[in-house]
């Protein structure tokens, strides 16, 4: 099977921070050693050479991305590579994609994988647009043109059961009939992040937690910001929130500046230490492996979070709100619906030992089905 991996990459110079590169260059090695002829399309090839490499150009903005798909290089790309399948790995691209592969006479499967949904639903059922997507109110373009990509699409891939259910639900509001089309594939667990549930230590008393996600105002860091002084004030933990970006360029500020406004008040919190990884991996285990815990996002529209998943495969139990995605996989002992749940937990993650133990090892065994060559085979069901 000959796979054209169309990756967006938005930022080629914080790959540590994008989850859909480091998906791509755990997922694509795997379908290689299961028999398919992979080929990235990216601003940057993956780290296994026995992947093909196709470079493209990193679009500059989110935006640019859903409606600029450049079908010129479409195109010339489908026609250089003659794919079997292509994987839309920007669900706005689809259509696009569909009218390169009519132009370059190729008959090929389409295989959109939804890594973000620019929507959600409130717990009644109510629609709601990503604010992230919605800078002058171009929200509702955003989900018409995703509506337009699942309808391009052969097979629609999501990370869980509540991204499959939001994903149905936001096509059937737009008219879009997914059929069978629709298949929950789980993202795999990096490798260099597994570590084995005996090494694990319990805390002696005193906790340190990692918040290691985007500090972007939608993942709803100013609620994550409430919890953080609550948690250092009244119970026995100290917090490292991983600056995931270091210097964005100004455009990119200009876009957003939630990042560097949030980054500076929990840098001036006391209890709070900033760290990043640097890009690297082995520094992030080590960040990871001085933690004893993990916390969740707050974004409402969480539908699967790779961070999540890198603290559980290294044995950190990871504490969250209970929305969203989040309910659906943590433990449910340790979602919280209130501060005062959170410090109650944390309190007995650092000063019980056994229910520490217990949690540290459901984490890691949550993430026992999500290597690369189980997550490549369920992968290559879905879109052959």
């Amino acid at each position: 099977m000959r796979v054209l991996y169309l990756l967006n990459v938005s930022n080629s110079s914080q790959l540590a921070a994008d989850s859909g590169f480091t998906f791509a260059d755990m997922l694509a090695p795997a379908l290689t050693d299961a028999g398919a002829e992979v080929t990235m399309a990216s601003p940057v090839p993956a780290g296994d050479t026995r992947v093909h490499f196709a470079p493209t150009v990193s679009p500059s903005t989110k935006y640019r991305a859903r409606f600029d798909p450049g079908m010129d290089a479409l195109v010339t790309l489908i026609r250089d590579r003659r794919p079997e399948v292509v994987v839309a790995n920007q669900i706005e691209a689809a259509p696009a994609i569909r009218a390169a592969l009519l132009e370059a006479r190729v008959d090929a499967v389409i295989a959109g994988y939804c890594h973000y949904l620019p929507f959600s639903f409130t717990d009644t059922g109510v629609l709601e647009l990503d604010p992230a997507m919605n800078d002058l109110g171009l929200g509702r373009s955003v989900l018409l043109a995703f509506a337009a990509g699942l309808a391009a699409c052969d097979r629609v891939l999501v990370h869980s059961s509540t991204a499959a259910s939001w994903t149905t639900a936001a096509a059937a509001c737009t008219s879009v009939d997914l059929g069978h089309k629709l298949h929950i594939v789980p993202a795999p667990r990096d490798t260099r992040l597994v570590r084995d549930p005996a090494d694990i230590t319990p805390p002696d008393g005193r906790a340190t937690g990692i918040y290691n996600h985007r500090l972007y105002a939608h993942y709803g860091t100013a609620r994550f910001t409430q919890l953080a002084h609550r948690l250092v004030a009244d119970a026995p933990v100290r917090l490292t929130v991983m600056d995931l970006f270091g210097t964005r360029s100004p455009e990119r500020v200009r876009l957003d500046p939630s990042p560097e406004r949030h980054l500076e008040e929990l840098a001036t919190t006391d209890g709070v230490t900033i760290a990043s990884d640097r890009g690297d991996r082995v520094r992030y285990r080590d960040l990871l492996a001085g933690a004893h815990f993990g916390i969740a996002p707050f974004r409402p529209g969480c539908p699967w979070s790779m961070s999540v998943i890198d603290c559980q495969a290294m044995g950190l139990p990871v504490i969250g709100p209970r929305t969203g995605w989040l309910a659906e996989h943590i433990d449910n002992e340790l979602l919280f619906d209130t501060d005062e749940q959170a410090v109650q937990i944390v309190e007995r993650l650092a000063t019980d030992a056994e229910f520490y133990l217990v949690h540290a090892k459901r984490a890691h065994a949550s993430t026992n089905d999500l290597t690369s060559a189980a997550v490549a085979a369920r992968y290559l069901e879905a879109i052959k």
